[in-house]
């Protein structure tokens, strides 16, 4: 990533301030699929942690919700302002994450395993192999990128199918495109 880019998202993320913790797009609706199996009823009913990466993680609002669930979160970022934010939220919300300013044009500057690895709105192709070999055995991959798919082309979209069939390793959970999305949910075996 050159370093005008690296200014454009500490510019973006520095006019929105701290943000809210959330799941991935992708888990909405689906943390029955997070490894650990149940927690106890004062969690309400939601998954126990194990060790998670959030892969480009813009202002934390991922990496601090897999931390409130008890995951260890790695959690990586180009931009000094997101993280900045993304610290800020941690601390708000009494969580331990383990951020990291990296540029991912140089890879992953963590290795797993990982328990759950969440890549949201961040495409690198160069990546994915990266991202599933840092995976545990049932590890989860969380992965939504723009697409082509019901939207226009753009070096930034992923063509049709290309999340289904560029991690042949792992066991497809769920695959959608549609809408300029994709979301790829993947298991290792």
């Amino acid at each position: 990533m050159n370093a005008t880019d690296r200014e454009r998202w500490d510019a973006r993320h520095a006019a929105v301030g701290i943000g809210t913790p959330m799941p991935p797009d992708g888990l909405r609706g689906r943390l029955d699929l997070l490894p650990g199996g149940p927690e106890p009823a004062d969690r309400g009913g939601l998954p126990a942690g194990g060790r998670a990466l959030d892969v480009a993680c813009g202002r934390g609002a991922v990496a601090v919700w897999l931390a409130r669930l008890g995951f260890a979160v790695d959690a990586v970022d180009v931009s000094g302002a997101g993280l900045a934010s993304a610290r800020a939220l941690a601390a708000a919300e009494g969580v331990a994450v383990r951020f990291l300013e990296a540029d991912l044009d140089a890879g992953l500057p963590v290795a797993g395993p990982y328990d759950v690895v969440a890549c949201q709105r961040y495409r690198d192709p160069a990546l994915y192999a990266a991202l599933a070999a840092a995976l545990a055995p049932g590890g989860l991959l969380v992965l939504t990128v723009l697409s082509e798919v019901g939207d226009e082309g753009g070096r930034f979209r992923a063509v049709p199918g290309e999340l289904a069939g560029a991690f042949p390793g792992l066991e497809i959970v769920d695959h959608r495109e549609g809408d300029g999305e994709a979301t790829l949910l993947a298991r290792r075996r």
